[in-house]
């Protein structure tokens, strides 16, 4: 005689918001959040971003109150983005002492202390004035030489300001061995590299853009960025940059990416972040203004795809939000 038993009913375990929360996969914790911050020199009060509704340019002192806050709600860490008052095509004041992020860092490495993990985006691209991420040949071209040396004096410049860790986002082949041996060079022996190290030219940047103030003057960054087509040339890339002593490697974009961040967080045994884009930011935001999806769940919803899919530091333009809706 065959035996029969109770059909399983996997519902059971979806009854009520308590239940949910107990058996729940996936947790985002406000300490997994990094918070991207944009510091602009040479204005007297925050400018609003009109494609980023509640993200500013900010000044010094407006930074210092927003890391504030977000560092008392819980976020783990800030990324920090500098816009000059002027620029040059070898971009200058990226390592300038007493540029607008070292400034910047100074004030939040005082203020800040421990309590959070102060990061800087390196790069060229929001410093010089045709908008490319490295030095130009007489051409036109990225000189990827010429430019690795640019990042070894960014990277000193931002440690000896007071950063934790450097995030180097050019796309240059061989930048995190020159950053490495730079920052070694200098003594700076404990500041980490989190490598952009599957960075793809993507659509979803452009409200950063105009953010960062950043745009191209001329071409675009495919030479250099990834093609969004290719996903084991990211896993090459972040073997790379492995081998040149990144301590972290980060995904940019991320929602549209999720398949390399498992790829990622599969084949490695570092930390691995991924970057939730100011597209992103900006669809969802447009979305919920029109009345078209619930804006605090597609937050949280998106930020548990990101963890599921292995990303173990999430940098969000709503992490001082979303900390609190997380708890």
């Amino acid at each position: 005689m065959t035996a029969r038993f109770p059909v399983a009913r996997p519902r059971r375990l979806r009854t009520t918001p308590a239940m949910r929360r107990l058996v729940a996969e996936t947790r985002v914790r406000p300490e997994d959040l990094v918070l991207p911050m944009f510091v602009k020199e040479g204005i007297d009060s925050p400018n609003p971003i009109g494609s980023m509704p509640g993200v500013y340019q900010h000044t010094r002192e407006s930074l210092r109150k927003s890391a504030h806050e977000a560092v008392a709600a819980g976020v783990g860490g800030i990324m920090l983005f500098g816009i000059p008052e002027s620029k040059d095509e070898r971009g200058s004041s990226a390592d300038d002492p007493e540029g607008i992020v070292q400034l910047a860092l100074r004030d939040l490495a005082s203020d800040l202390g421990d309590d959070t993990v102060l990061m800087t985006d390196l790069c060229l691209d929001e410093y010089t004035s045709h908008g490319h991420c490295g030095l130009l040949t007489d051409t036109g071209g990225v000189d990827n030489d010429a430019t690795l040396e640019r990042y070894g004096s960014i990277a000193v410049a931002q440690a000896a300001a007071g950063v934790a860790v450097v995030a180097p986002s050019g796309m240059m082949d061989g930048q995190v061995g020159a950053i490495r041996t730079a920052l070694d060079r200098a003594g700076y022996t404990d500041v980490a590299i989190l490598s952009y190290a599957a960075k793809y030219a993507s659509a979803f940047y452009g409200p950063f853009r105009d953010a960062a103030e950043c745009a191209p003057q001329f071409g675009d960054r495919s030479s250099y960025q990834q093609d969004p087509a290719n996903a084991l040339e990211a896993l090459r890339e972040v073997e790379l940059d492995l081998a040149e002593g990144a301590d972290m490697v980060m995904v940019k974009p991320g929602l549209a990416y999720l398949d390399i961040v498992a790829k990622v967080a599969e084949s490695v045994r570092v930390p691995v972040s991924a970057y939730q884009v100011s597209g992103e930011y900006a669809m969802v935001e447009a979305a919920a203004r029109n009345g078209w999806l619930e804006r605090e769940r597609a937050i949280v919803e998106t930020l548990t795809s990101y963890r599921r899919a292995g990303a173990r530091q999430i940098l969000t333009y709503w992490a001082t939000e979303a900390a609190g809706l997380l708890r």
